[in-house]
């Protein structure tokens, strides 16, 4: 309860938090990040040495434990860049999408303001520390981070640099963003006490497991943002050019096989079967089981790849693993109908020569983000050009797909008025105007 009621206190003082304010917190936190380095990376690998023998054990997954490494390749580099990123981003506070005189000296405006206090929980990703409270304080927010078990000694130290780059900050800076605007929660107990504090947390986003959203759609009377599956799709079409149906389907599955947009289901129009074993052998060639319906199975011919008969299941299952679920269609409108009724709205692609076919299953699937001749796994904040993100949502209000600074600021309305009262309009009285007034020429005092 107290924590939450220092992040509703920390919230409004953000709301007085300007561009320059901003800027100069999350520079101090990039910098902290990259002398801090050693430190972290150290804390990521005590983390890293207690998952290994929990996977040993059967007791998480592959795909967690993948997610959990700071130190593979460029991840750490990639983190301390996403902070720049979201500090070169327009401030997604004080825009305004709407401006109108309802009369002379009645003016009304929409202008973006942030949303509050989020609550996030998330598994493993540690790096979700660093990309969400950036998110946060660049669109003015306040944020209660939870993340899992197996990335505690990382989350810490993350939060520990943070903490103290924030702790930091110029008094002047500091007065609009405090320490309190990023809190950290340990206990997996606190996440019920939490969800229940609707007074003072204003969104929850959930990052992780089908489970783990579930549980938190189901426990909250807090609006939740988020997505449960990342069942994905890739259909190749009855003229789909095979270089480009090669490129994409092995991307989509193998780039980063435990991720949410990574393929999970490959549907072939019955006309492309002749160009499965090429798809079939790339596939094999980068270690990928292939789970197909007779069809699909039978025309694989002498393509060196693992297969397996596939069961009804498996063209519902987010596997997160070099595992693809393969199944033959008869026509465009049968491949939309099984995405519709089996894929999880996350996203879903067509490879395809056919301009017209493309259109059609961009508008009758429904999901987040519909590709035509680009792999699904291009749904990601950063690749969006968003600098990071603070998850994928398949929700069908406030925010969808890969969520940037625009899916943590909603709106208010302001009404300029000079004595206005409603009593003065109406039949024989005033009339409203309703005139547009050019955005540009919107008070200054909405940006700061």
């Amino acid at each position: 309860m107290e924590l939450a009621q220092e992040s509703r206190r920390a919230s409004l003082a953000l709301q007085s938090a300007t561009a320059a304010h901003k800027s100069a917190a999350l520079l101090r936190i990039h910098d902290l990040l990259a002398e801090r380095k050693d430190r972290i990376l150290e804390a990521n690998r005590q983390d890293l040495e207690i998952a290994r023998k929990e996977l040993e054990a059967g007791r998480i997954t592959n795909a967690l434990y993948k997610r959990l490494d700071l130190s593979v390749g460029d991840k750490y580099a990639s983190l301390l860049q996403g902070v720049l990123d979201v500090d070169k981003l327009d401030d997604p506070t004080g825009q305004v999408s709407l401006a109108r005189r309802l009369d002379t000296g009645l003016d009304l405006y929409k202008v973006s303001c942030p949303v509050g206090v989020l609550l996030i929980i998330f598994e493993s990703r540690p790096e979700v520390v660093v990309q969400i409270s950036c998110l946060a304080l660049k669109s003015s927010n306040a944020v209660i981070l939870k993340g899992g078990k197996e990335a505690t000694h990382s989350n810490q130290a993350l939060f520990e640099v943070i903490q103290e780059a924030l702790a930091s900050l110029a008094p002047d800076v500091q007065e609009n963003i405090p320490p309190a605007s990023v809190q950290l929660v340990t206990s997996r107990d606190e996440i019920a006490s939490l969800l229940s504090l609707d007074a003072y947390i204003d969104l929850v986003i959930p990052r992780g497991s089908k489970q783990l959203v579930q549980y938190v759609q189901g426990a909250t009377r807090i609006p939740v943002l988020g997505h449960a599956d990342g069942i994905c799709s890739v259909y190749i079409d009855a003229s789909a050019d095979v270089a480009k149906a090669l490129s994409v389907v092995v991307d989509s599955k193998c780039t980063y096989p435990a991720a949410c947009n990574s393929v999970e289901t490959l549907l072939l129009h019955v006309d492309v079967l002749p160009m499965l074993p090429k798809i079939a052998s790339a596939l094999g060639r980068n270690g990928v089981q292939l789970r197909m319906d007779p069809q699909s199975l039978a025309s694989t011919g002498t393509a060196d790849v693992a297969t397996m008969p596939s069961s009804p299941a498996d063209y519902d299952t987010e596997f997160l693993e070099l595992v693809l679920a393969v199944k033959t269609v008869r026509s465009l409108e049968e491949a939309i109908a099984h995405v519709n009724e089996h894929g999880s709205h996350h996203t879903d692609c067509i490879v395809t020569e056919s301009s017209e076919n493309a259109d059609m299953y961009m508008r009758k699937v429904d999901a987040a983000g519909v590709y035509w001749n680009a792999s699904t796994r291009f749904a990601d904040g950063f690749r969006y050009g968003f600098g990071a993100e603070i998850g994928v949502s398949t929700n069908k209000t406030h925010a969808r797909g890969p969520v940037g600074l625009e899916g943590l600021v909603i709106y208010k309305y302001r009404l300029y008025g000079s004595g206005s009262a409603t009593a003065d309009y109406g039949e024989g009285k005033k009339a409203y105007k309703h005139e547009p007034i050019a955005l540009d020429s919107a008070p200054h005092s909405f940006r700061r």
